[in-house]
């Protein structure tokens, strides 16, 4: 083999796009899951709608701290992988189950009494009791939620990552058409409204981690990986690798997905049409950040691959060609916002709704400010994928918490209450917190990268 053919840019694009696209089709697919509860529910009724995203955001909250541990599996199995170390990537893998399926129970509680939190945080009564209708089904969504996670990072580490498009565009159709009939009563069901919508997430959730179990069980590709042989079998020192590893990640995406949430929060102290229109942008702004996320994952792997075999100038490569796409992505996504703002706000909103006119209103600034920091969103979770490839998870724990809680939410705060600017300035208070741990993580990488250069000199 090659190996400086192998270390061009050209086989650097290719090999970066070639695991990333499917990593981005699936993050794309599994927010489709969300999206489509948005866009039902939005032509079910206003509450409903800004009901559900006080309970999905606060599920994805509690979701996404548990996922820190998943993440940590990437770095460990591609570590591993490159080394061609295939015990070590299914001890990760395993264990790493383990600590996800602890953390899901642990969680349920947290997520039942629901309700009476959002009453302290200052919401409607009536909203925070169609929220909790919606979390106490949907959190039994939270096992099968966390293990597709752990299985995508195993296929990920592997660059073996269709499976996982395919599962999650399976179990998106699968939740369209619950939802179709769920909340609304189609087909001679029952109608649920928030419930439905819930009742579709878990079921669809569900379909998709059994076929990524079935696919990692018998696939002969990965059948000498033996991931739930002997299962119940523990390997301590695996273990608390994944959680020493985990747990500042997790802080590190709660630090923001938290973020995000006070948003929400705020937003909602506005009123009901201002946190709908809330919904919808925070919807289509997840959307278009599901691309840097799933290329974040791809450098995670990229970078892990390389710095397991050794290969400083190969990571080096694989992390400008990652940052270089995901910049150009990022410009493109923020285009279509600039331009099409009432376009796209009009895909959530049933025209004869009485409130279509105002949420429409609402929602623009909204987007036009989204677009805004759609490119610096990217900058840094692609610097925090690039760093947990070198297993570097605790200072960038730090520096997200600062960024985004006493600069970001502050900031949020200031511009959206004390200087009157409502909805657009809590938003690009939002905007400055991204940007601060964009500039921070980044030299973080640069200064990491080099340490390692001269280490290896």
């Amino acid at each position: 083999m090659d190996v400086r053919k192998e270390q061009s840019w050209g086989a650097q694009i290719w090999a970066t796009l070639a695991l990333g696209l499917p990593l981005v089709g699936t993050q794309i697919a599994q927010i489709a899951i969300a999206t489509t509860d948005v866009i039902m529910l939005g032509w079910y009724g206003t509450e409903e709608l800004a009901s559900t995203v006080l309970g999905s955001q606060a599920f994805f909250v509690v979701f996404i701290f548990g996922s820190g541990f998943a993440n940590a599996i990437l770095p460990l199995a591609a570590q591993a992988e490159g080394r061609n170390d295939p015990t070590h990537v299914r001890r990760s893998v395993r264990m790493g189950m383990w600590i996800l399926l602890l953390y899901a129970v642990v969680a349920m509680p947290v997520l039942w009494y629901l309700e009476p939190a959002l009453i302290a945080l200052g919401q409607k009564p009536e909203l925070a009791a169609l929220a909790s209708d919606y979390i106490r089904i949907a959190q039994w969504g939270m096992f099968p939620a966390v293990m597709m996670m752990a299985l995508r990072s195993f296929f990920a580490a592997r660059s073996r990552a269709a499976i996982v498009l395919w599962s999650a565009l399976f179990g998106t159709l699968v939740n369209a058409i619950l939802n179709y009939g769920l909340i609304f009563g189609n087909f001679g069901w029952a109608e649920m409204g928030v419930r439905g919508a819930a009742v579709a997430s878990v079921f669809s959730s569900t379909v998709i981690f059994l076929i990524m179990a079935g696919w990692a069980a018998w696939h002969p590709r990965h059948q000498d990986y033996r991931l739930f042989q002997r299962f119940w079998r523990p390997e301590w020192p695996a273990f608390f690798e994944v959680f020493r590893l985990g747990l500042p990640i997790g802080f590190t995406i709660l630090a923001e997905t938290g973020l995000f949430l006070a948003a929400s929060v705020m937003m909602g102290w506005l009123g009901t049409v201002q946190l709908a229109a809330h919904g919808i942008a925070i919807q289509l702004a997840s959307i278009s950040f599901m691309i840097p996320l799933g290329l974040s994952n791809a450098a995670t792997v990229r970078v892990g691959q390389a710095y397991g075999r050794g290969d400083m100038a190969g990571l080096a490569r694989a992390a400008h060609v990652v940052m270089g796409l995901s910049v150009v992505i990022s410009f493109a996504a923020a285009a279509l916002f600039w331009l099409l703002p009432e376009a796209l706000v009009s895909l959530f909103i049933d025209k004869t709704n009485v409130d279509a006119g105002e949420l429409l209103r609402v929602a623009v600034p909204l987007i036009l400010v989204a677009a805004a920091f759609q490119i610096v969103d990217a900058i840094q979770v692609i610097a925090a994928g690039l760093l947990r490839g070198i297993k570097d998870t605790r200072i960038p724990m730090f520096i997200a918490v600062i960024s985004y809680w006493p600069i970001g939410l502050s900031a949020a705060y200031g511009l959206g209450f004390g200087l009157g600017f409502g909805g657009p300035g809590i938003w690009a208070g939002l905007a400055i917190g991204l940007g601060v741990a964009a500039v921070l993580l980044n030299l973080r990488f640069a200064n990491r990268h080099l340490f390692l250069d001269v280490a290896k000199a």
